[in-house]
C-alpha cells in the first residue's frame, strides 16, 4: 500500500534499522517485516507512530518493548531524520520528524500536479466496473444517483492506481418489467384517444407514462388503434423503451456520467448466449431439473441453496440473464468484475459469485459495492413524493434543486452501503455546514488569494522557489502532513472500493485550511487607503484577523503551500468526479 513519500522515507530509514540489527544478531528476523505507520492518537506523541515492534514479538520471542527500543539504537539517519524517538508500551515507536523532511511532501506535489497521489498498483489489471444498470422503465431516481456517483468514482480511482477500466450499463430490456411498460403505457395512450379502459394493476404510475403516452400519440396519431392489442402493446413497449432510455441517457450526461459501452439484455436472448450458457452448464452437470423447473447447482459453491433458471412454464429467470451477461463479461478478459448493486440484492450475491466459481474462477474475481437508500429532507423533514415520477424522487429533480456538483459529493460523502440522509437545504447552503461548499470553497478561496496577491505584484512562488524552512508553525505542519496522506487514502478508496474516504478526507484537509486562512496572515497588510474585501482578502468563511506583519519570505512560503494544498483538493475532487470552480 502506499505510504506517502515521507511515509515511505521513515519506512526504509526503519526497515534499515531492523536489518543493521539482523546483521549484528541482534534479531533474527526470518523474514523483513512490512512497516506500516499511523497518525498517533494524540498530537503530542509525535507525527507518525508505528507498531512493527508488537508484530515482531512473537517471532523473536521478546518483548514489544524491548524491540522497539533495539530498532530507535540502530536508526542511522536519526540526527537527520527525527527530532524526537519516543517509545510508548506496550512497543510503540512515536516518531516526530525534523520539519525539513515534510517539505518534501510539498516539492513532490509540484512535481507530480494533476498525478499527485496516482499510483501503478493496478498496472496490468483489466476492471470491468458495471454500474446504474436502472430498468428503462422510468425516470432514474434518487438511489440510481447514488448509484451513478459512486460507480462514476471507482472508475476513476481504479484508473489513478494504474488499472486499465471500462464503465458498463447493463440495459434491462427484457422480461416482465418491459411487458407492464408497454402495457401502462398503451392504457394511457387509449384513454387520451377517449377509450375507456382499466389500468394493469401491476402498471407503472406517474405522470412520465402519461407524457410518454402523449409523445407516442403525437407521433404516431391513431394508428395504434386499428392494430392488434398484442402488435399495440409492443409498439407502445418499443415507442417507450427509446424515449426513456434516451432520458436516462440524458440526465445521466447531465449528472457528468458517461458509459464505454450499454449492454442489452435483450441481445443475450436474441443471440442465443442464454440458451448456450445452460446447455453449457448442464453439460458439466451444474443444472438439474426438478418440478418442471430446471435449476443451477449454486449450493455446490456456497450459495444457501439451489437457483431456477428455467421456470415451470419454459421462461428463463433472471438469473439465466445474469449468468450469460457475466460469462460474457468473463469472456472478455477482465481480471476484475466490479457490480454496483442496490442493497436490496444483498442475496444475489452468493449466487452471482458461484456463476464466477463454476467457470473456473475465484469469488473474489466478482466483487459487489452495495448502494444503500437515500432518505430526501428538507429542512430536516422528509421529502414527500414526486408529482413527476408518482412513487419517487428524481434524480433530475435533485439535480434541478441544489446541482450535479452538490448531489454528486453528498450521495459520496458516506459509505454507500449506509443509509444516506440528504437535506436540499443543507446542500445549496454557502456555508461550513454544507460539505461540498466547504470543501470546493477551499479551493476557490485560494485561488482568490493567489489572483490578489498577482494584482498586488507579490510574487506566488512554487514550492522548489520558496523558502520552506519558514513553514514551522504547528498549523502549518499539521497542512503538510495532511497533504502526504493524500496517495494513502487514494489508494486505500480504490483498494477497498470506497469512494467515501476520499470525500471525508477532503472535508478533514478544508477543515484545516480554513482555519488556518483565518487564523494566520499569509499577504501583507495592505495601506490604509486600500481595504476593499480584494485586497483584504476576506472571503465570506474568514474571521476578523490583526494587521500582523508577515515576516520576509514567509508570504512566499505560505502562497506555496496554499498552491499546494488547492493542487491536492482538486485531485481530491477530480477522482470523485466534482469540479474544482476557482470562482464561488
Amino acid at each position: 500500500m502506499a505510504q506517502g513519500v515521507v511515509q515511505d522515507r521513515i519506512a526504509q530509514v526503519l526497515t534499515e534499522s531492523l536489518r543493521f540489527a539482523q546483521q549484528r544478531g541482534i534479531l533474527k528476523l526470518e523474514q523483513m517485516p512490512v512497516i506500516n505507520l499511523e497518525a498517533p492518537k494524540r498530537p503530542e506523541w509525535g507525527d507518525v507512530s508505528c507498531t512493527v515492534a508488537m508484530s515482531l514479538s512473537a517471532s523473536e520471542r521478546r518483548p514489544p518493548f524491548e524491540i522497539a527500543q533495539i530498532i530507535a539504537e540502530h536508526i542511522h539517519e536519526r540526527d537527520r531524520v527525527f527530532s524526537r524517538v519516543d517509545i510508548a508500551r506496550p512497543g510503540f515507536l512515536n516518531l516526530t520528524l525534523k520539519p525539513a523532511l515534510w517539505m518534501e511532501v510539498l516539492r513532490h506535489v509540484e512535481t507530480q500536479r494533476d498525478e499527485y497521489g496516482h499510483s501503478h498498483l493496478g498496472q496490468g489489471r483489466r476492471v470491468l466496473v458495471e454500474y446504474v444498470s436502472a430498468n428503462p422503465t422510468g425516470p432514474l431516481h434518487v438511489g440510481h444517483g447514488r448509484g451513478a456517483a459512486v460507480g462514476q468514482a471507482l472508475v476513476r480511482l481504479l484508473r489513478a492506481t494504474g488499472h486499465e477500466v471500462a464503465s458498463e450499463y447493463y440495459i434491462n430490456d427484457a422480461g416482465r418489467q418491459m411487458k407492464l411498460l408497454g402495457v401502462s403505457v398503451l392504457a394511457r395512450y387509449l384513454e387520451s384517444c377517449g377509450q375507456t379502459v382499466p389500468f394493469p394493476e401491476d402498471g407503472y404510475q406517474g405522470e412520465y407514462i402519461r407524457a410518454v403516452a402523449a409523445r407516442a400519440k403525437a407521433e404516431q396519431g391513431t394508428e395504434l388503434l386499428s392494430l392488434s392489442s398484442n402488435d399495440a402493446e409492443q409498439r407502445s413497449r418499443e415507442f417507450a423503451y427509446r424515449e426513456l432510455l434516451a432520458l436516462i441517457r440524458q440526465d445521466l450526461d447531465t449528472f457528468g456520467i458517461t458509459f464505454e459501452s450499454w449492454f442489452s439484455e435483450a441481445s443475450l436472448l436474441s443471440s442465443g448466449a442464454v440458451e448456450e450458457v445452460l446447455k453449457e452448464l448442464e453439460s458439466r452437470d451444474l443444472l438439474f431439473n426438478q418440478d418442471g423447473a430446471q435449476w443451477f447447482r449454486s449450493s455446490a459453491y456456497g450459495d444457501e441453496k439451489d437457483r431456477v433458471v428455467r421456470k415451470q412454464e419454459g421462461e428463463y429467470t433472471y438469473l439465466a440473464s445474469d449468468i450469460a451477461y457475466h460469462r460474457d463479461k468473463l469472456r472478455r478478459g477482465f481480471d476484475l468484475l466490479v457490480d454496483v448493486w442496490g442493497a436490496d440484492h444483498h442475496g444475489y450475491i452468493p449466487r452471482m459469485q458461484a456463476v464466477v466459481q463454476a467457470y473456473g474462477y475465484p469469488k473474489d474475481r466478482l466483487r459487489v459495492v452495495l448502494v444503500q437508500m437515500v432518505n430526501l429532507l428538507r429542512g430536516g423533514r422528509k421529502v414527500e413524493m414526486s408529482k413527476r415520477a408518482g412513487e419517487f424522487i428524481t434524480l433530475r429533480e435533485v439535480m434541478d434543486e441544489v446541482g450535479a456538483d452538490a448531489a454528486k459529493f453528498f450521495f459520496l460523502m458516506r459509505d454507500s452501503n449506509t443509509h444516506l440522509d440528504f437535506d436540499l437545504e443543507l446542500a445549496k447552503q454557502q456555508s461550513q455546514e454544507n460539505p461540498v461548499y466547504y470543501v470546493q470553497y477551499a479551493h476557490a478561496r485560494i485561488a482568490s488569494l493567489l489572483r490578489v496577491a498577482a494584482s498586488r505584484g507579490i510574487a506566488c512562488p512554487l514550492p522548489t522557489q520558496a523558502d520552506l524552512a519558514l513553514l514551522v508553525d504547528p498549523d502549518e505542519l499539521a497542512i503538510i502532513r495532511k497533504l502526504s496522506m493524500f496517495p494513502v487514502v487514494l489508494e486505500a478508496s480504490a483498494v477497498e472500493l470506497e469512494p467515501h474516504r476520499m470525500a471525508y478526507y477532503l472535508r478533514e484537509l478544508a477543515g484545516l485550511v480554513h482555519p488556518f486562512y483565518n487564523k494566520h496572515r499569509i499577504l501583507p497588510p495592505v495601506a490604509d487607503a486600500d481595504t476593499t474585501p480584494a485586497a483584504l482578502n476576506d472571503p465570506p468563511l474568514s474571521t476578523s484577523r490583526a494587521p500582523e506583519a508577515v515576516p520576509p519570505g514567509l508570504t512566499g512560503a505560505r502562497l506555496a503551500l496554499m498552491w499546494a494544498v488547492q493542487q491536492v483538493v482538486r485531485n481530491g475532487l477530480t477522482v470523485l468526479g466534482v469540479s474544482a470552480p476557482d470562482q464561488m
